[in-house]
């Protein structure tokens, strides 16, 4: 299967049929997502509409990790198969899961304001969640400032050994004691989460999921016709030297 969608060719027959069904609902989920989270759903009897900080919150830092999850298995392809479309997708995805990481903690600060009466504590999940961020930069300026084929190995060494880090995002709330509340929408049992404040969360969680697949999709594209350019470049100018 890997090998399969290795080849550049089947990369742009996928992508064909794929970008303009992730756009198609993106669209659709970001409409009702919106309605229900900002109109249809209740405030909190406690947190009253601050709440509704949560419909941008958690879905940007669900796909904080994600994304970064997906940017380790891509290096590891990469290193273990030599699939180029490996390394370009860690490319490709880097600067959109550091842009989510970035409004994850930007909302987590404007919610922690009301609810802790702090912009910024140096919680075990704010802080895992912060490190993160940093490779996420490390990764892109790296890969900016070492372009050549050894820079971009060295950058995904840095992107596999900042997977170890997931693991304490995802279980920071349980291996200390944190502010932030248990998981309560992935967790044995099913979500604790009202069903009135599940609807808009759900359909905001698939908002930005279609719509990073669609970004993604349009910056792989672009940086291998980058990647073809160069090469037919490199290879221009060897015959022109050996002549």
């Amino acid at each position: 299967m890997l090998h399969y969608f290795s080849s550049p060719y089947r990369f742009q027959q996928l992508k064909k049929y794929l970008s303009p069904l992730s756009l198609w609902l993106w669209v659709s989920c970001l409409i009702l997502g919106f309605y229900f989270a900002f109109f249809a759903s209740p405030a909190d009897y406690q947190q009253g509409d601050a709440v509704r900080i949560m419909y941008v919150h958690v879905p940007s830092a669900y796909m904080a990790t994600m994304i970064y999850a997906l940017m380790a298995i891509a290096a590891f392809v990469y290193f273990i198969w030599k699939h180029i479309l490996a390394e370009i997708f860690v490319r490709a995805a880097a600067p959109v899961g550091a842009c989510f990481t970035f409004i994850c903690l930007s909302t987590g600060a404007l919610w922690g304001k009301p609810m802790w009466g702090a912009w910024w504590v140096w919680d075990a999940r704010l802080t895992s969640v912060l490190v993160l961020f940093f490779f996420y930069l490390g990764y892109i300026i790296f890969v900016q400032n070492f372009a050549n084929r050894a820079g971009r190995r060295n950058a995904l060494i840095l992107v596999m050994v900042g997977a170890v880090n997931l693991p304490i995002v995802k279980f920071s709330v349980e291996w200390w004691n944190s502010l932030h509340q248990p998981a309560s929408l992935i967790r044995k049992g099913g979500p604790t989460i009202d069903a009135s404040f599940l609807t808009p969360l759900f359909l905001m969680l698939a908002m930005v999921t279609f719509f990073s697949i669609w970004l993604i999709l349009q910056r792989m594209e672009l940086l291998s016709l980058q990647e073809k350019y160069n090469n037919r470049h490199i290879i221009n100018k060897l015959k022109r030297n050996a002549s």
